[in-house]
């Protein structure tokens, strides 16, 4: 497991962009509940953020990819909009403990 971040630094309905040995990761919370994924657009392969540690849609409650709009489920990664509907994003696994998160690569 890598060490992230401490919790205090990943808001509820917050993300966060992790560069971990070469591999772009983001985290969102949502219901006090960590989510990890790899920051990969399942339509072109590019990043998903507009500007760092921006993965969320404006209402703060889908994750977004800034090039082509896609909107993507907090809780799974689905693709529920865009060019890459019904594709998901890559699910990491993680948790979260006194120290902080933690993410399996």
């Amino acid at each position: 497991m890598k060490f992230l971040c401490p919790s205090q630094a990943l808001v509820e309905a917050g993300s966060r962009g992790f560069d971990i040995d070469g591999r772009k990761l983001f985290a969102v919370r949502r219901g006090g509940i960590a989510y990890f994924y790899i920051n990969r657009c399942p339509h072109r392969g590019i990043p998903l953020e507009w500007q760092p540690d921006r993965f969320l849609d404006q209402s703060a409650s889908l994750i977004q990819c800034a090039t082509h709009g896609a909107l993507f489920l907090v809780e799974s990664g689905e693709c529920v909009a865009g060019p890459c509907a019904g594709q998901n994003l890559t699910a990491l696994h993680g948790r979260e403990d006194e120290q902080g998160l933690w993410v399996q690569l």
